[in-house]
């Protein structure tokens, strides 16, 4: 009968150890599910996931990141060895991942695809489009011994800030971008500050600007995959990106123009058709010094996609056949093939 009780007792113990224990458990599995813990698991796991992001630009638009893009990327037929261009990458706008590349991460000189940087630094710090900046002597100084390409516009003439914009990137003149550079911040020097700092903010960091213009400078360079990140930040504001993808656009009357001037696209000028294989090329940039060669900064439309191609140091000249425009439309033409 006592070997009975003591076993009863025994049984009753473990019961009772087995009932502790689950209880602690419950409790710890409560902790570990209340939201104030959740919160610190989905920061650390943001914190992992915000290194493997695109940048953020200074207005705190988050750059896409590509781990994000379920569709798959289309193929791109085209070898790097059938270009003209030495330099070339092609992304996709959307989320920014890469579809063609060709030694995109060397040294090159931008030439006037500078103007890129000049125009949205310019229309972010511009707090009105239609005011009226007077062109002074100074701001033609060396331009025509620099044999610098010109929007057309005069000393003395008082023109509205968009059209200094439009006289920048469609014609690709120098006179417009120093006389914006004068204006924003008091001198071309000081402006190329804040188009260095610019280039810090987006990432840029194989990236340096002597001018605003692009003539030659062996301190101001940059590489392809570079300009993709300041053609893709500056093409998610509308004023650059109306700009960028216009064939022409006329001023209105000036002091010095009373009929105005009508300026022309500098790549749609030299681009017989806009359309490619399921799409076409909505705008572009051209650049040329002879140490850079031919380049092109442009975006078109493939099927619902737009893809964004830099292409630099084509040979040839103004005159030549334009490679730059040659490789475009072959690279593009190859998306989804």
């Amino acid at each position: 009968m006592v070997r009975k009780v003591k076993k009863k007792k025994s049984g009753v113990r473990i019961f009772v150890a087995l009932l502790l224990m689950v209880v602690i458990a419950a409790f710890v599995y409560k902790s570990i599910i209340t939201p104030g813990n959740h919160q610190v698991v989905e920061k650390e796991y943001d914190d992992k996931t915000a290194s493997h992001s695109s940048p953020v630009s200074s207005d705190n638009k988050t750059m896409p990141d590509p781990s994000l893009n379920l569709e798959p990327e289309p193929s791109v037929s085209i070898s790097p060895g059938e270009l003209n261009s030495p330099n070339a990458i092609l992304i996709n706008l959307k989320d920014h991942s890469i579809l063609f590349q060709k030694n995109s991460e060397e040294k090159i000189y931008p030439a006037s695809l500078t103007k890129m940087m000049t125009a949205i630094v310019a229309i972010e710090n511009l707090p009105d489009l239609k005011r009226e900046i007077t062109l002074t002597h100074s701001v033609f100084q060396g331009l025509s011994e620099a044999d610098a390409s010109m929007a057309g516009f005069q000393p003395g003439e008082n023109v509205r800030a968009i059209d200094l914009l439009y006289g920048a990137l469609l014609p690709s003149g120098a006179e417009s971008c120093v006389g914006l550079a004068d204006y924003i911040a008091g001198s071309e020097k000081d402006f190329v500050g804040m188009m260095n700092q610019k280039a810090t903010d987006l990432g840029m960091h194989n990236t340096h600007f002597e001018n605003s213009t692009g003539l030659h400078n062996e301190n101001h360079y940059a590489t392809v995959k570079d300009l993709t990140i300041l053609l893709s930040y500056a093409l998610q504001n509308d004023t650059f990106r109306k700009i960028f993808t216009s064939s022409r656009h006329s001023t209105p009357p000036t002091n010095k123009h009373p009929d105005g001037i009508t300026l022309y696209s500098t790549m749609f000028k030299k681009l017989n058709n806009q359309s490619i294989a399921d799409g076409k090329i909505l705008g572009g940039k051209t650049g040329y010094t002879d140490e850079a060669g031919q380049c092109l900064a442009s975006l078109a439309q493939v099927g619902r996609q737009e893809y964004i191609l830099i292409s630099v140091g084509a040979k040839g000249d103004h005159h030549a056949e334009q490679y730059n425009i040659t490789d475009a439309l072959a690279v593009y033409s190859s998306i989804g093939k």
